[in-house]
C-alpha cells in the first residue's frame, strides 16, 4: 500500500532534521519518480535577530515508497527576508 503524501513529508522533515541537526521551516514541494519521492524542505541553517535575517537552506530528499531516505542534498541558501523569485 502506498504511503500518503503527508506521511512522506513528515518522514522527510524528521530524517533531514536528524541527519543535518537543523530545524525544518517549511515544505516547498513533493514529486514522485520511478519508485521514489523527491521532497524539498527549507531548513533553518542559522537563527538570527531579527528573524528576517535567518539563513534558510533548501534541502532535497529522495525517499523510497516506504518513507526511507535514500539520499539528500542542500540546493541553495537564502536569508528569510529575501524574496525567492524563481530561477
Amino acid at each position: 500500500m502506498a504511503m500518503p503524501i503527508p506521511t512522506l513529508v513528515e518522514r522527510a522533515r524528521q530524517q533531514l532534521s536528524r541527519v543535518t541537526g537543523l530545524e525544518p521551516s517549511s515544505t516547498l514541494g513533493v514529486s514522485s519518480g520511478e519508485g521514489s519521492w523527491r521532497i524539498s524542505v527549507e531548513m533553518i541553517e542559522k537563527k538570527s535577530i531579527p528573524d528576517g535575517m535567518d539563513v534558510l537552506a533548501t534541502y532535497e530528499a529522495t525517499l523510497d515508497g516506504e518513507g526511507n531516505m535514500l539520499e539528500f542534498s542542500r540546493k541553495k541558501l537564502r536569508r528569510r527576508m529575501d524574496t525567492d523569485v524563481g530561477e
